[in-house]
Order: C-alpha cells, then sequence, then structure tokens
C-alpha cells in the first residue's frame, strides 16, 4: 500500500504539477477533502451567478484531491465520468466550498460524491459524483 500524503505534500504536487488550478485545498484525510475557489469577475457568468464550469472544477479538484490522498501521489488518475446537479444561485462574493467524501476506493476506480457550497450559506448550491481511473500500476 502506498504511504498516504500529508495536505502539504498535496498541495506542493498541485503547485508544481497543476499550477493553473485556482482551488486551494482546504482539508485532507479520512477518505474525504474540502477544497475553496474564490470567486471574482472572471468566474461570473451572465446574470450574476457563479458559472457552471467554475462548480464543475471544484468538484473535480476536490475529488482528485480526496483520492491522492488515499492512494498517495498518482498524477495519472483521472476522471471517468463527473455528474453535477444545480441545486440554487451561488453567492457571487463568496467563494465556492467543495467537500467531498469518498464512497469507494477500488483496485481500478474511486467514486466519491461532493457538496458545493458558497461560503457561509449552509445549504448546498450544486451536488456532483464523479469516478475516476486508478492506474493500473498500482492496481
Amino acid at each position: 500500500m502506498t504511504r498516504t500524503p500529508s495536505k502539504a505534500e498535496i498541495v506542493a504536487f498541485l503547485s508544481t504539477e497543476f499550477p493553473q488550478t485556482k482551488c486551494t485545498v482546504e482539508s485532507v484525510g479520512a477518505m474525504a477533502a474540502a477544497v475553496r475557489h474564490e470567486v471574482g469577475i472572471d468566474e461570473l457568468r451572465p446574470g450574476g451567478t457563479v458559472s457552471g464550469p467554475v462548480l464543475m472544477a471544484v468538484a473535480d479538484v476536490a475529488l482528485y484531491v480526496a483520492i491522492l490522498g488515499e492512494i498517495g501521489i498518482v498524477p495519472l488518475a483521472v476522471t471517468t465520468s463527473l455528474s453535477i446537479n444545480f441545486l440554487r444561485k451561488p453567492t457571487p462574493n463568496s467563494a465556492i466550498i467543495g467537500v467531498c467524501k469518498l464512497m469507494k476506493v477500488g483496485k481500478s476506480l474511486a467514486v466519491g460524491e461532493v457538496a458545493l457550497y458558497s461560503e457561509g450559506t449552509p445549504a448546498p448550491v450544486a451536488h456532483a459524483v464523479g469516478t475516476y481511473s486508478i492506474p493500473k500500476k498500482l492496481a
């Protein structure tokens, strides 16, 4: 079994290998992770709401971080599916918080769900379910 990486190791990996993400890691561990994405003018769509692609990106990064926290730093763990339900309009001036709970981590696939929130609002703005493929080398 691969050694479980620390939050700092995952943050360093993302900084080096995935510098284009605007998500920051809030927490990782115990089949879970939380990430944060600040919202500015670039994240808004017409109508003054956070764009769907931003919400999907936060969900995907939250899944990736939670999975890396379980299987180790594996760059080629990749998304195979991501489904999202948009539940309510996000607050345009609040960060988006993605809270992931992994449902299963197997030999070749990992499945998790992500609740997405506007910071400071208790009701989720979206809910996503995703599956990642784990490279054969680890299986």
